[in-house]
């Protein structure tokens, strides 16, 4: 996947290795997300991180790699929260709303998160085309098992209403979270709900 690097360097094996290479990536998300990708350099990174320069090269080969890295490591936290979100809930509407929310909270953790996805898109297509298909997976498969539940309608395509939740989960959170510093507000929540619950559901279910 991505550009052609230098070879991946293996994963740490001690638990002191693995929290070093964590704290690099976390000051990779700060860097990239503050200073852009092709304006940060490693030593940036490394000072961030509070170690040497040469202690990168034992966790990365080069800046593309910890790039790569922080895409994949932010995925599959994200996708790791919504579905700890929604386990314990069977409805598929109220699973996307609980979703919405852990997508938003989410984003509070990790502001930078726009800024270094869009960065993506043109430091590494493929891997910023893999972010989203890799999101929108998990969802069809939520998706279709809800249809197979009769939660939503049969005539949804899932891989379509992946992608337009996904969408307006990226604009509520661009919106509110990421522009205004705070959760979508009382009234945009509402209309999120009726606009999900009257988007999915079956033509004979019960409206709000």
């Amino acid at each position: 996947m991505g550009r052609a690097t230098a070879a991946a360097r293996p994963l740490p094996v001690t638990a002191r290795g693995q929290r070093t290479r964590q704290k690099l990536i976390d000051a990779a998300e700060h860097v990239f997300g503050h200073a852009g990708y092709h304006q940060a350099g490693i030593a940036e990174v490394t000072q961030r991180a509070g170690v040497g320069l040469g202690t990168f090269y034992l966790y990365f080969p080069d800046k593309h790699a910890v790039f790569a890295d922080l895409v994949r490591a932010l995925n599959h936290r994200l996708r790791a929260d919504i579905q700890a979100a929604i386990a314990k809930l069977d409805d598929r509407v109220d699973q996307e709303i609980a979703g919405f929310d852990a997508f938003f909270k989410f984003l509070e953790h990790h502001r930078n998160l726009y800024q270094v996805i869009r960065q993506a898109e043109s430091v590494d297509p493929s891997l910023h085309r893999w972010h989203y298909e890799t999101l929108a997976k998990g969802y069809v498969r939520g998706l279709r098992a809800a249809q197979g539940r009769g939660q939503i309608s049969p005539d949804l395509d899932p891989e379509s209403v992946a992608f337009a939740l996904m969408g307006i989960a990226e604009a509520y959170g661009m919106r509110w979270v990421h522009w205004d510093k705070k959760r979508p507000t009382l009234a945009a929540r509402r209309s999120l709900r009726l606009l999900i619950e009257r988007g999915l559901r079956p033509r004979d279910a019960k409206r709000p």
